[in-house]
């Protein structure tokens, strides 16, 4: 008899943490596993990319009118009878202003968001929380399952959550499961009493399939010119990528006479402020917010170099993309750096700064032969983590 999961996640609109999921759900194997997910957001980029196997839940009734507008949401709360839930949502909205940091503002929402969703009905024999916050807090408080699993994307550290209010919640999962040793250490200096939890298992990336979907686009992507130099970024035009240093760099770039186009495949709520800073320093015809893109690799096969500015990662699946692709890789110091790049031999980890991200592209620009060597070095590693499903494996059993 298969083993019945359930997968939570908000949506799968865009974002490394959603990409990693769907890699997943691309590895497991349907002749022992049922599988269901449910998802707060039925539109996304990846929604295309699920497997037919998967059964995507359809939403509650209570949670499609609260996340209406608010006035019109609280009107037909009101009307199907719903009270409780439309005195919330009014206590939402009001909350919701009043939060600065949008961690936290998540994690105290959730006390007015969770009546929206009633206990879901079938039994499993493991639930996933795939993301922090909401994904796990619904994980634990309304699904019955033999085994509850949350899932840990990031440096815990560095996005400014309520950890007492988490610990709560880490307290009765069965495990925790986070994408690399660094965020595994983080969590259990932050959460000592759950580390016999924690366990590694890294994204699942699949060499093979990032090479194929590379050469479905043979044109120009770029549309570069005879001796431009592209470089490319990928992320959510968020606060934690920290973009405003790639347009920052770019403009001394080209202060000091190179030829270079920089791309950001990526949207976020940074768009208007990050389009604000690139008129301001007159760089429309060398820095371009591409927005999403259901498949980033054509861009990154033809990239001359790829440059990562992040305040804080996880584990970075466009970096390991990257060096899947042989780039050459410019990334800041963020925490967790050291453990996707080892510097000076599989790229550059430079200052979190825009002069010292300019100073490592151009050292690249500048130096064929670190550039090759740089490559060379990539080309010789075992990059696939497909066996990464076996890990899982082992925490259903």
């Amino acid at each position: 008899m298969k083993k019945k999961l359930l997968f939570i996640i908000p949506s799968l609109s865009s974002g490394g943490g959603e990409r990693s999921l769907v890699n997943l759900l691309n590895q497991i194997n349907y002749s022992e596993y049922e599988v269901d997910l449910f998802l707060l957001n039925h539109q996304g980029l990846f929604m295309e990319h699920l497997p037919g196997e998967v059964k995507v839940l359809p939403l509650p009734e209570q949670y499609r009118l609260f996340s209406q507008p608010a006035h019109q949401s609280v009107f037909m709360l009101l009307a199907k009878g719903y009270y409780t839930i439309a005195f919330n949502r009014i206590l939402y909205s009001i909350r919701h202003r009043y939060r600065d940091n949008l961690s936290i503002r998540e994690q105290y929402n959730w006390k007015y968001l969770s009546e929206c969703f009633p206990p879901f009905d079938d039994q499993y024999d493991a639930a996933i929380g795939f993301l922090e916050k909401t994904s796990t807090y619904m994980c634990v408080d309304k699904v019955s399952a033999r085994k509850k699993i949350g899932w840990v994307h990031i440096d815990y550290d560095q996005m400014g959550m309520d950890a007492s209010f988490d610990g709560l919640y880490f307290r009765k999962l069965h495990q925790i499961v986070t994408v690399s040793e660094e965020c595994a250490a983080v969590l259990n200096k932050r959460f000592p009493e759950i580390s016999k939890k924690v366990s590694v298992i890294h994204n699942i990336v699949s060499p093979a399939v990032i090479r194929r979907l590379a050469d479905a686009d043979r044109t120009d992507v770029f549309s570069r010119g005879k001796r431009e130099i592209v470089i490319l970024s990928i992320g959510r035009l968020h606060y934690q990528k920290s973009f405003e240093l790639a347009v920052e760099a770019c403009k001394k770039l080209i202060d000091w006479g190179y030829d270079v186009q920089w791309n950001i495949i990526g949207e976020g709520e940074e768009r208007a402020p990050l389009m604000e800073l690139i008129s301001k320093n007159n760089l429309d015809a060398h820095f371009h917010l591409l927005g999403l893109k259901s498949n980033p690799y054509p861009y990154l096969l033809q990239a001359d170099i790829y440059v990562q500015t992040s305040r804080f990662e996880g584990k970075s699946i466009a970096i390991d993309e990257a060096k899947i692709m042989n780039k050459p890789i410019v990334v800041t110091d963020f925490s967790t750096a050291k453990d996707q790049i080892k510097n000076e031999v599989e790229g550059l980890i430079v200052e979190m700064n825009a002069e010292a991200v300019a100073r490592g592209v151009e050292r690249l620009i500048n130096d064929e032969r670190l550039r090759k060597q740089l490559s060379d070095n990539l080309s010789t590693l075992q990059l696939g983590t497909e066996t990464e499903i076996d890990k899982l494996y082992r925490l259903l059993a």
